[in-house]
């Protein structure tokens, strides 16, 4: 300033500037704090800057959507392997299942041998007259030993047959052939037919023990089953598959 020229004008001929100088510092407190907040609102900015900088453009979002879908997927079979319990884990069997016994479906709980068989060639006698062997389709074939105490699986026998529409033959065979016809007045139910094997084919072919009951199939395939309790097992439903194919 040129104490020589003009008050409140210096000798560049500069506007006037209004300055006030407090007489007390502490007035100046307001201004100070302001200045602060405003430093460190910067920094706080610049910062963020540097942070963010990487993450500016697609080419840089690109790479960080890719590391977070594979923590996710990671993540994700972390935990599938945590939450399998050892009971619920898949396991696999040493030897294979074994296949069902096709004797599963041609009698309902008995006993019967595994498998189907053909019936043999011959023939037997129905009310006394021969009859093929190979000619039987959809029957069942009961034969019976001498003094069988079997009458109840033979009623039960002749009242499923007669339900499922299946031919019924009281077979005697030997010294139980003159049995026989009292047997299916017994125990026939009106459905069965008084038969006989007197040349002995069936009891070759089969080797009955007890009262043994040939299931015969539409295919003339047949099931045997061996015995007095197992015959008595034998349901209305194995007689109904008898219209069938054996299987």
């Amino acid at each position: 300033m040129s104490f020589g020229s003009d008050p409140g004008r210096d000798d560049g001929s500069l506007p006037p500037v209004h300055m006030v100088i407090p007489d007390d510092a502490r007035e100046l407190e307001r201004d100070v704090i302001a200045y602060r907040r405003e430093l460190r609102a910067r920094r706080r900015r610049a910062r963020l800057a540097r942070v963010t900088r990487p993450l500016r453009g697609h080419a840089a979002i690109l790479p960080l959507i890719a590391a977070v879908v594979a923590v996710s997927m990671l993540a994700g079979t972390m935990f599938s392997l945590v939450t399998i319990t050892p009971a619920s884990a898949p396991t696999l069997s040493a030897t294979p299942p074994a296949p069902a016994s096709p004797a599963s479906s041609g009698a309902s709980g008995p006993a019967a041998s595994a498998g189907l068989t053909s019936l043999p060639d011959g023939t037997f006698s129905v009310g006394g007259s021969p009859q093929p062997i190979p000619a039987l389709k959809s029957a069942v074939v009961a034969l019976i030993p001498a003094d069988c105490a079997c009458d109840q699986a033979l009623r039960g026998l002749a009242q499923s047959a007669n339900t499922a529409k299946a031919g019924l033959y009281f077979v005697g065979e030997g010294p139980g052939i003159a049995q026989v016809p009292a047997v299916t007045s017994r125990d026939g139910e009106s459905v069965a037919a008084a038969s006989s094997d007197a040349s002995g084919v069936f009891a070759r072919t089969y080797r009955p023990s007890g009262l043994t009951v040939l299931l015969v199939y539409r295919d003339r395939t047949a099931r045997v089953i061996h015995g007095t309790v197992a015959a008595s097992r034998i349901g209305l439903p194995a007689l109904r598959a008898l219209a069938g194919p054996g299987r």
